[in-house]
């Protein structure tokens, strides 16, 4: 690997940035004291800062030289509502919330590049480093555009990064074209009769109508979706009824839906409200039908992430470079960002949970795992990849 020797000396003062995020988790636009510490760091390495995009987003702006050309990197900085079970040191000290997907490794690689193109400068043009709020459910990226990201920081291309478990660290995945799902959630809910459960034939059960429903809705994968397009329908909680022997008057389904295009999502829910209605009327039961869009599919630009997997091989070598990484059903909200400019998202690996400082839980380093720990090896990787990525798109 061809990592840069000053941000390799400055590991030490990342890590530490990394372990203080991570032992003070903020969930979605709550991140006030992470969003004063990126702020804070970038102001004193005199970095000029844009707040209050998203609410708690920071926006630091490095220039060099008379390009108008620009770059924007992104890093998230939110946690997660969920219990830690590691004891080391550095574990949350807030209950019930917890940086179990590596946001804080995130922000700290950023802040790494930070540092180093603000000394160095060896660029012609704008570095817009995004620290985003609320990637886990708040939609912080959409945020950030909609209160004028890039009216204010006008940039050619957008890239991302998010670190990945059970791949080898010091490697990176990346593929053109779609590479994260949409995410999207429903709830059904089905209005029957209530009776007594031994006399059946005077209500409509609707728990009996919500089964038919959440069977038909799987021949959608199988019989209306084309074989060659993946996508998931999962019913993932169905409520109703309070006692053995009364039929209630409502049941509710509900799951996620995700795919890798919006034709799809398009078919699926189309598909799933006929169901519903049909299914329901046939029983002469009602049904009510709610279909959230949460995030479209993340799809990688393909000139932008060819881009990408150059910078990547000359610093990590070709044969730790995987530009052809198998897609995930899981979302981010970055792929809003890749609506509206070109780029790419990339996944960087995070090995395989042997880097745990002794206390960790007995699970598995898995995103979004109460055992989860970012493995600090990583930072100055990520950190090099973001300075190498900006030097090549701003070449002097």
């Amino acid at each position: 690997m061809k990592l840069i020797d000053p941000i390799l000396a400055f590991q030490p003062e990342l890590q530490q940035i990394r372990r203080d995020i991570h032992a003070h988790p903020e969930l979605c636009f709550e991140e006030h004291r992470t969003s004063a510490l990126v702020a804070g760091k970038l102001q004193e390495w005199g970095i000029p800062v844009i707040l209050g995009l998203g609410g708690t987003g920071v926006v630091g702006v490095i220039q060099s030289g008379g390009s108008k050309k620009a770059i924007g990197l992104r890093a998230d900085m939110d946690a997660l509502p969920m219990q830690e079970i590691n004891s080391f040191a550095h574990a949350s000290r807030h209950d019930g919330k917890m940086h179990a997907c590596g946001h804080d490794g995130h922000t700290a690689m950023l802040l790494g590049a930070a540092h180093y193109l603000s000394q160095h400068k060896n660029f012609d043009g704008s570095v817009y480093l995004i620290f985003q709020p609320a990637e886990e459910g708040g939609g912080g990226a959409k945020r950030m555009m909609d209160d004028g990201l890039f009216d204010q920081c006008p940039m050619e291309a957008v890239f991302g990064m998010h670190n990945w478990p059970g791949t080898a660290v010091g490697s990176f995945g990346v593929t053109a074209g779609p590479m994260m799902a949409s995410s999207n959630e429903f709830e059904v809910t089905v209005k029957g009769k209530g009776a007594h459960a031994a006399q059946p034939h005077k209500g409509i059960d609707p728990i009996m109508v919500a089964v038919q429903i959440a069977q038909s809705w799987q021949t959608i994968i199988s019989r209306n979706a084309s074989p060659l397009e993946s996508a998931v329908l999962s019913i993932t909680q169905i409520h109703s009824g309070s006692a053995t022997n009364v039929i209630p008057d409502e049941a509710t389904l509900i799951g996620t839906v995700r795919a890798f295009s919006t034709a799809m999502i398009d078919l699926l829910e189309r598909r799933m409200k006929t169901i519903a209605e049909h299914t329901a009327a046939a029983f002469d039961a009602e049904v009510q039908f709610e279909f959230k869009r949460n995030y479209p599919p993340l799809i990688n630009h393909v000139k932008e992430t060819a881009f990408a997997v150059e910078v990547m091989r000359s610093l990590v070598g070709a044969d730790r470079v995987d530009a052809q990484v198998e897609p995930t059903m899981g979302a981010e909200d970055f792929a809003f960002m890749l609506q509206e400019k070109p780029g790419c998202y990339v996944f960087i690996g995070n090995g395989e949970g042997l880097h745990r400082d002794g206390g960790h839980g007995l699970g598995p380093c898995n995103l979004h795992n109460p055992s989860y720990d970012f493995n600090d090896d990583l930072l100055p990787i990520g950190a090099s990849y973001w300075v190498r990525l900006a030097e090549a798109y701003l070449p002097k």
